[in-house]
């Protein structure tokens, strides 16, 4: 049975990681994630769950402690958001690597400089070959789902590798909205226990974690790290069947908008993805045959998929919420590009560069970009790559 609530996207995050009651919770404060340790470590302070929190002295510190409590075979998770996930960048490559089952929970956030606390995508994209998978959250009740669903994945015998469960900073993590959360007792039938076959505290099968490979070692590991994240697309499509049973909400690798008979499309991750619904709406009002594909899973990045639902469109956008600092674009256009070149599909493909540092995208900018779509397909315009959305003049 299904509770209706209200609740910022921290709330539901916290809330749900309440229900999953990990073991250990390492985490230092950085805005916009600091409300999620903070309101696990008061749930824990409330004997509502007895969670191990451990407050440490920077971010390198959490996941290097996250790490630890995973490998000794614990439940673990930290949160953090930009710079924060920057401080962490030795430590994320270490634990793909050592393939530890860890959650992240991350508040997207711009990275430095200069100095920024409002919503992008810098800091995960920065992370996006670490080794970690990377799902992400449109609305509040999709960060909840999210992370109810991310121990399922993670601790897959076929994938055992981290993950990160990414929200934007502020739009979604800080604003309130209606969500139907699961009784507690269903979330953890769904969880289920963690019984690791292989971590240091078992005395009757001693191992190393994060040993020296050397040349005849080090592309094998890297090799089978590759294969683990081939497999997780099968295993994040099969959890998230279970999960649909339970709660009646269906994902995927990513979310098709009026995608099936679409002319015009736009590519795009994030809580953005709503406005660009609602320009959807409107255009389709007049007739005008516009679509949405949503990225879901960034990581393992979709790129079948992805050619496949844009097969015969006429022109598509590909939106990045952050800049790839390549002078070619951002790293969303380049995967999708590279998809689509691979599929051998003759789609038109704009890259364009919106909401970075938080600016704002309107519905209006949304229409505006449909226009200029059709235009560049009817031959009125030149396509014009890298284009920013809403640039100051």
């Amino acid at each position: 049975m299904s509770i209706r609530e209200r609740m910022s996207g921290n709330e539901a995050v916290s809330y749900a990681i309440k229900q999953v009651n990990p073991d250990v919770m390492p985490a230092f404060p950085i805005t916009p994630s600091t409300e999620i340790p903070q309101m696990v470590s008061t749930y824990i302070s409330n004997g509502e769950i007895d969670t191990e929190f451990i407050p440490v002295e920077s971010e390198h510190s959490s996941m290097s402690a996250t790490i630890g409590a995973s490998a000794a075979g614990a439940r673990a998770l930290t949160a953090t958001s930009s710079c924060g996930l920057a401080f962490m960048w030795e430590t994320l490559y270490i634990a793909a690597s050592d393939r530890l089952p860890i959650v992240l929970c991350l508040v997207n956030r711009a990275l430095t400089g200069p100095i920024n606390i409002n919503c992008d995508h810098s800091d995960s994209m920065g992370a996006r070959d670490s080794g970690w998978m990377q799902i992400y959250a449109e609305t509040n009740q999709e960060a909840y789902d999210n992370f109810i669903m991310s121990y399922r994945i993670t601790e897959h015998k076929d994938v055992m590798l981290p993950l990160m469960t990414c929200m934007d900073g502020f739009i979604t993590s800080h604003a309130v909205e209606n969500i139907e959360l699961l009784e507690t007792e269903e979330v953890r039938k769904f969880v289920g226990e963690y019984n690791p076959e292989n971590y240091l505290l078992n005395a009757e099968m001693p191992m190393a974690v994060g040993p020296y490979a050397n040349s005849p070692f080090y592309m094998e590991t890297k090799m089978n790290q590759r294969i683990a994240m081939q497999n997780a697309k099968k295993v994040i499509l099969d959890v998230a069947a279970e999960f649909e049973k339970i709660s009646g909400r269906k994902y995927g690798l990513f979310e098709e908008y009026y995608l099936d008979d679409a002319e015009y499309a736009v590519v795009m991750i994030g809580s953005a993805a709503g406005t660009t619904k609602d320009a959807i709406d409107n255009l389709r009002s007049q007739g005008i045959k516009a679509g949405l594909l949503k990225i879901r899973v960034f990581r393992p990045f979709p790129d079948t998929e992805i050619a496949a639902a844009l097969k015969g469109k006429k022109v598509v956008a590909i939106l990045d919420r952050c800049e790839g600092n390549s002078a070619t674009g951002g790293p969303l256009g380049a995967e999708v590009k590279a998809a689509l070149y691979d599929s051998g599909a003759n789609t038109v493909a704009v890259n364009y560069i919106y909401g970075i540092g938080g600016r704002d995208y309107t519905v209006e900018d949304a229409e505006n970009l449909f226009n200029e779509l059709i235009d560049i397909g009817n031959g009125k315009k030149q396509p014009e790559q890298f284009k920013y959305i809403g640039l100051r003049k």
